[in-house]
Parts: C-alpha cells; sequence; structure tokens
C-alpha cells in the first residue's frame, strides 16, 4: 500500500501487520486506523488517520496537528476547526473532501468569488510551516471532524517517533 507523505520528501510502504483492535476508532469508520508505521496511522485506503486510545492518548500526529493548526489555520478558519464569520469550519470540510482534495486546495489555494461573496484562501504551497505538517493538520481535522476529540489541546500524546523526527527535519531542512 502507497502512502503519501505531503511533505513531498518521503515515500515508503505502509506495514500491513498493525492490527485494528490496537485502535479505539470504530471498526468499519471511513477513519479507522488500520495500519502503523512508525507512528503514523493510516486507513485502509493508506489515508493518514488518527488513532485514539481508550484513555484519551492521541496518537503524535493529531497532537502536532493541533499544534500546526492554531499556529498557522486558526486566524481565519478558528480555534479548533471550528470557523469563524471570515472562513469556513474546517473541521466540517475534511468530512466533504477527501485527502487529496485537502491537499490540493492547501497547497494550491482557492478562490470562490460571485457577485455577492469574494473568499480567497491562499496557496500554502511554498510555507514549509504548513507543508511539512500538512499530514498532521488533516489527521487533527478529521478526528475533530468525526469527533473523536473534544476541542483544546490534547492532554494525552504518544512519543514522537524518531522517523517522524528524520522527515520533519529533512522537510524543514
Amino acid at each position: 500500500m502507497k502512502r503519501l507523505l505531503v511533505a513531498g520528501l518521503v515515500t515508503g510502504i505502509a506495514s500491513a501487520g498493525a492490527a485494528a483492535d490496537n485502535v479505539a476508532q470504530q471498526a468499519g469508520s471511513d477513519s479507522a486506523a488500520v495500519t502503523e508505521e512508525n507512528g503514523r496511522y493510516f486507513t485502509a485506503d493508506g489515508i493518514p488517520t488518527y488513532k485514539v486510545a481508550a484513555d484519551g492518548t492521541v496518537d503524535w500526529l493529531t497532537f502536532s496537528g493541533f499544534r500546526r493548526y492554531h499556529s498557522e489555520c486558526h486566524v481565519c478558519h478558528g480555534p479548533d476547526g471550528m470557523g469563524s464569520t471570515y472562513a469556513p469550519p474546517l473541521k466540517d470540510a475534511v468530512e466533504q473532501m477527501d485527502y487529496y482534495d485537502f491537499v490540493y486546495t492547501v497547497s494550491n489555494g482557492r478562490e470562490n468569488v460571485d457577485v455577492s461573496h469574494q473568499k480567497v484562501m491562499p496557496s500554502f504551497g511554498h510555507n514549509k510551516n504548513v507543508m511539512c505538517y500538512l499530514d498532521d493538520i488533516y489527521v487533527y481535522l478529521k478526528a475533530r471532524g468525526d469527533d473523536a476529540i473534544p476541542r483544546g489541546r490534547p492532554a494525552k500524546k504518544e512519543a514522537k517517533s524518531d522517523v517522524i523526527a528524520e522527515d520533519v527535519n529533512a522537510c524543514m531542512g
């Protein structure tokens, strides 16, 4: 199963050995993690996803996504992906678009202009503070959209794997 790491610098094969019973998500959910690779979780389709343990511990990408979202995205899209008067709620947007549309939109921006609206999302394709963490942001917003995590900073998190740290360092340069 091929995975896409949006940072664009690392490609690999998702391991098929992780058991789905490790995951505290509902079986059959489109967002259910069925594989794990070095602290990253993937759906059956190889899409990055979240893992929330029974005690509320979130995977590293969900925690990092919370931090990155609130560093780069919340100014327009509101805290916790809830939206604002300026921009739509991203926790709902990720429920209506697939991962690849999300990546395209963030990378290239979007214009939605008509006689009564002028909504423009800028391109973040050259912003390493977004692109190096785009999977993290997506995973966090997906967890929020699925109501898998509540509003606010996750209280417990898994440790950051060495591979994730290496990937970030490579992307950030």
